[in-house]
């Protein structure tokens, strides 16, 4: 495993003056090639075993988890629908997400065939508990094609590559604010015009905070003006969501656009789970792959559902309304 580990006492002082002093001469003398390269992709990995690790424990049991994904049309009525899914988070001996790919004694190595890591054709499994090794190599590759590729054991990271800041794409944050009441699903066309807005050239993060709310207000003074005026606070509040999701998520004098950092936790924006899990992963006999099977991660309670029962059933459909309102 490729990474610096994490040193106690005197060695981890010096070494952590070491990595600040070349911080320090990066930000001075500006040797950075922009966007900067994720701590993945940069080899600068630190080990989960040493940073994520210290306190989430990967042996424990999670469980299940609910989502709930929101999802919006661009017409006049911003369309509602939503998706219920029961993440299988599991853990440790129970299976699961985690118990399958972090149990004891279960290592899983790949071999990545570009630094970003997102096109992995190469991936090995190994059971120490019960001896069984197994190596799938994708279609299209060989064991001789993938043999001088860059090898690593399979950790945390290599999903939750954005545990802190999670870069979103236009539709999804839209989405995502919408379905929390941030930006009124009832703005006529609100859904549409915020991906316009998001997906528009701006020099700045502060030329995108003064143009997209100006931008969106003069929309709705052209196209409706008794919305305009009935609705200038929504029209307000929903003009600076828009401006924040673009200004966490766009950075242009970082060279930072839409997608520059791919987040790896899930398969709808990003190749993610699909990067290994693609029903092209066999073993040489080609009677064993990888599974692609939906239920394998979670279990779909409502597939892009207007009103969702299961969300009645357990009390959280009001919720949401109420947020929405």
């Amino acid at each position: 495993m490729r990474g610096l580990p994490r040193r106690s006492g005197a060695v981890g002082w010096v070494e952590s003056k070491k990595a600040g002093t070349r911080q320090l001469m990066d930000v001075v003398f500006h040797p950075v090639h922009y966007p900067i390269e994720s701590a993945m992709e940069s080899n600068r990995l630190v080990p989960s075993r040493v940073t994520c690790e210290q306190c989430h424990w990967t042996q424990n049991f999670d469980a299940v988890k609910l989502r709930v994904l929101f999802h919006f049309k661009d017409d006049a009525a911003n369309t509602q629908t939503q998706t219920v899914l029961m993440m299988l988070t599991g853990g440790g001996d129970l299976g699961g997400i985690h118990g399958k790919h972090l149990a004891a004694g279960v290592e899983i190595h790949y071999a990545p065939a570009d630094a970003k890591r997102q096109t992995i054709p190469w991936v090995e499994y190994r059971n120490q508990n019960t001896g069984e090794v197994r190596t799938f190599v994708a279609d299209g590759s060989t064991a001789e094609s993938v043999a001088s590729l860059p090898r690593y054991q399979m950790q945390c990271v290599d999903c939750h590559n954005r545990p802190t800041h999670t870069f979103e794409l236009p539709d999804r944050a839209v989405d995502r604010a919408m379905g929390l009441g941030r930006i009124s699903p009832t703005l006529p066309f609100i859904k549409k015009k915020a991906v316009e807005l998001l997906t528009a050239k701006y020099s700045s993060n502060d030329e995108a905070a003064q143009v997209i709310p100006a931008t969106l207000a003069g929309f709705y003074q052209q196209s409706d003006p008794a919305i305009s005026s009935r609705r200038s606070v929504d029209i307000g509040n929903a003009g600076r969501e828009i401006a924040d999701i673009y200004n966490r998520n766009v950075f242009p004098d970082l060279k930072v656009t839409w997608g520059t950092y791919p987040n790896n936790l899930g398969h709808t924006d990003f190749p993610g789970c699909f990067r290994c899990h693609d029903g092209s992963h066999s073993t040489s006999d080609k009677k064993i792959t990888i599974t692609q099977d939906c239920n394998t991660c979670h279990e779909p309670l409502a597939i892009e559902e207007a009103t969702p029962g299961v969300l009645k059933t357990i009390g959280l459909a009001e919720r949401i309304t109420s947020l929405q309102k």
